[in-house]
């Protein structure tokens, strides 16, 4: 579902994590922002975050003010504690993707980073779209349990990012991660299995191109389910190959399913990664959608 939108009536508020992606280059984007909502008469500003969770409180505090768009700029991070506060709001989510993944911005078809990611906010729509609950916690691109968090956690604590640290961390710790096993529900099938990732996807991919999901949509009321088996060692590079061919589905070591929610049990309490991050949670996860709650703007 889209909206009629015009730029000239509304009031932005950007919130920048500094922190987000290549720092660099960001805050070259952010002086580039400054310049662009002055030569474009946009009314707008931008705050900076500087703690985790600082970016919900600014997005609601951009409600609270009357702010009509809140836009995130920064990574997957940043994209959840701002959209958290946007959801099920008047307020519409605007996103100027500049982290290590950008997952959502590039399932929606926004550019990644630099001025045209900006020019969106200028000609843009408004579309709306499912997002996703996992224990109590949103996610609006994909959580996962399993390696997923693992791999999460290990990235989290890198001072230096971007898609290349990614894969050395990825491969670091897939030679050491033991599968877990897991039983899944979502009303009509059951699984019980052993896994090395499970993940439940709102958009089609990870980010930079890895598509965990080929064929999900953001607003359809329902949520991707896929589950990777053990693989080995052999298993690895077609693996991966099928990952960025959109062709995950086809491998005999994955299972998928589609629903609006799914419980997924495990042996202990553990970590799960919401967009990204991670939190310590129950040992069943319960993951459900809630369709068409936020409004982003998207390019015309």
């Amino acid at each position: 579902m889209s909206d009629v939108f015009d730029p000239s009536t509304v009031r932005y508020r950007i919130i920048f994590n500094p922190k987000s992606g290549h720092a660099p280059r960001n805050a070259k984007l952010r002086r580039e922002a400054v310049a662009f909502l002055e030569r474009e008469r946009l009314q707008g500003d931008i705050v900076d975050t500087t703690h985790p969770h600082h970016a919900t409180e600014l997005a609601k505090n951009a409600i609270a003010e009357g702010c009509d768009v809140v836009v995130a700029m920064g990574g997957d991070g940043t994209l959840n504690e701002v959209a958290r506060a946007v959801t099920n709001t008047s307020a519409i989510l605007g996103l100027i993707p500049c982290g290590s993944g950008n997952g959502l911005g590039r399932h929606l078809g926004l550019p990644n980073g630099g001025s045209a990611s900006l020019r969106v906010l200028r000609k843009a729509t408004v579309r709306t779209i499912d997002t996703g609950v996992a224990n109590g916690l949103p996610f609006f691109n994909v959580m996962g349990v399993g390696f997923d968090a693992e791999i999460s956690s290990q990235f989290n604590r890198l001072t230096k990012r971007g898609f290349l640290a990614y894969v050395r961390t990825g491969l670091r710790t897939w030679m050491k991660y033991q599968p877990q096993d897991y039983a899944i529900r979502n009303g009509t099938r059951q699984l019980a299995l052993p896994a090395f990732v499970i993940a439940v996807a709102n958009s089609d991919q990870y980010g930079n191109d890895c598509f965990i999901a080929p064929g999900a949509k953001v607003d359809d009321g329902l949520l991707d389910l896929t589950a990777i088996r053990p693989f080995g060692n052999l298993g690895l590079l077609p693996l991966a190959t099928q990952l960025f061919r959109r062709t995950v589905q086809q491998s005999p070591h994955v299972e998928s399913l589609k629903g609006d929610h799914f419980l997924i049990e495990r042996s202990e309490a553990g970590p799960i990664h919401t967009d990204g991050e991670v939190h310590h949670t129950d040992a069943t996860v319960e993951v459900s959608i809630k369709p068409q709650s936020l409004r982003v703007l998207v390019p015309a």
